[in-house]
């Protein structure tokens, strides 16, 4: 049971970003702003997405990207973060799980995830 000033202030932190619907298997491009010194930059982040945790202000979602020499690479990011300046689905994924952890195991065309069609 929460407090219910913590609740409010929650409440009002959800409201003022804007996150389309996503789930587990859809390809996302995430623009993630990083600090270098004094500076401050974008960085795109694209990959699928493998899973996704908890509820509320607390919630994170698991991207998965295949980086350089076939290198996985995955990032736990806070859904309502303020670090995330950009949120957009690419694809919808065809996928009968939550959780894709078995996609660690595999490479190549394995990997590939079918696309949702539209109805």
């Amino acid at each position: 049971m929460k407090n219910r000033y913590i609740a409010s202030f929650e409440a009002t932190q959800i409201e003022s970003k804007e996150i389309p619907q996503f789930r587990a298997g859809d390809t996302v491009r995430l623009g993630i702003e990083i600090k270098e010194g004094e500076k401050k930059r974008v960085q795109s982040f694209e990959g699928i997405v493998i899973a996704r945790h908890g509820e509320g202000v607390s919630a994170t979602f698991i991207v998965r990207k295949i980086g350089a020499n076939s290198v996985g690479v995955e990032r736990i990011f806070p859904l309502y973060s303020d670090s995330i300046k950009s949120f957009e689905v690419l694809r919808r994924g065809k996928v009968r799980r939550a959780k894709l952890h078995y996609l660690r195991g595999l490479t190549g065309k394995a990997a590939r995830i079918k696309e949702l069609k539209k109805k």
